[in-house]
């Protein structure tokens, strides 16, 4: 798959500490929520795949911190749309990397092609961040 992204290492290390931080933020003001458990869940799973995103940008080339996203998102089972909690990280680690394509400025069509290969809720989950 052919990916191009224009920004460098630096500025997507940037961008994914600027995430963790609203990721933080969350944590930290889960227990105002309506579901503090599942609100606290789906912020540390999305703080995971950003620090796991840092950690490959710190060795990688952009192109390749990329790729490394879009495998970690087509191994996500597909729940958007359940409502089940058990789905809580899933769903945060989901929209990290959502949030990731968005900053890099992945070509919408790349990212609703790799969605489209993702398994169903029911298949294993391979935690590709730990």
């Amino acid at each position: 798959m052919d990916v191009k992204v224009v920004l460098t290492s630096e500025e997507i290390k940037r961008g994914l500490k600027h995430y963790r931080r609203i990721a933080r933020q969350d944590l930290l003001r889960a227990e105002e929520t309506d579901n503090p458990e599942a609100f606290k869940r789906h912020a540390e799973a999305r703080r995971n795949v950003y620090a796991y995103l840092t950690e490959v940008a710190e060795t990688k080339a952009p192109d390749e911190v990329a790729l490394e996203a879009l495998k970690a998102y087509e191994e996500l089972p597909f729940v958007t749309g359940s409502e089940d909690e058990s789905h809580t990280e899933i769903k945060g680690r989901e929209n990290a990397l959502e949030n990731f394509f968005l900053m890099i400025g992945l070509e919408p069509k790349i990212r609703r092609e790799v969605r489209s290969r993702r398994p169903s809720s029911g298949a294993e989950l391979k935690d590709t961040t730990a």
